[in-house]
């Protein structure tokens, strides 16, 4: 696998592919769309805070289109602009879906201290997408793979339940919440 360049995240597009990007990159295709409108100087700023928010806070590789067009946005309308970014690939999404499985073995939260705060992340990056429901599946191979187990055993269950309630109580405290429901199995 080619590792990816520091500067860069990789933007996952509605047709399932990955193109790597860095901030001054996206600047310059969302410039050319602005039409004057929008001094090129704050955009390149705005955009380059978007970039670092997720690449720097929440520590992510990759991000769709839509969240990244949400989230910049976001960040003009608070700065006074009105602007509307056209981009819906990923924003209006009824269901998302993560299989914890590949989650835990993919990220670096191959332990229970690091794995918490990357799943709190992962609800929380979801739900900017302002989906209807939040599927995670693939529960029973996320703890084997975090205990250590071969076999299902009470410290499994006790895992188990306890990310469970873990979700939930993500949920319940992130404000961008809204009619949003959570499966876990």
């Amino acid at each position: 696998m080619i590792a990816l360049q520091s500067d860069c995240l990789l933007f996952q597009l509605a047709s399932g592919e990955s193109v790597p990007c860095s901030a001054e990159m996206i600047s310059v295709e969302l410039t050319g769309n602005v039409e004057g409108r929008l001094d090129p100087e704050v955009l390149r700023h705005a955009t380059a805070s978007v970039f670092h928010y997720f690449k720097n806070d929440l520590e992510r590789e990759s991000v769709t289109v839509g969240e990244f067009a949400q989230a910049l946005e976001k960040v003009l309308r608070n700065l006074g602009f009105s602007i509307r970014t056209g981009v819906t690939d990923a924003g209006t999404r009824e269901v998302i879906e993560t299989d914890l499985g590949r989650f835990v073995r993919e990220s670096a939260a191959s332990l229970e201290l690091l794995f918490f705060p990357r799943l709190r992340d992962e609800l929380r990056a979801q739900l900017r997408q302002s989906p209807r429901l939040l599927r995670f599946r693939g529960l029973r191979d996320c703890v084997k793979h975090l205990t250590g187990a071969r076999r299902w055993s009470p410290r499994c269950e006790q895992l188990q339940d306890h990310i469970i309630e873990f979700l939930r109580s993500c949920l319940t405290a992130e404000p961008e919440q809204g009619e949003c429901a959570l499966v876990v199995e």
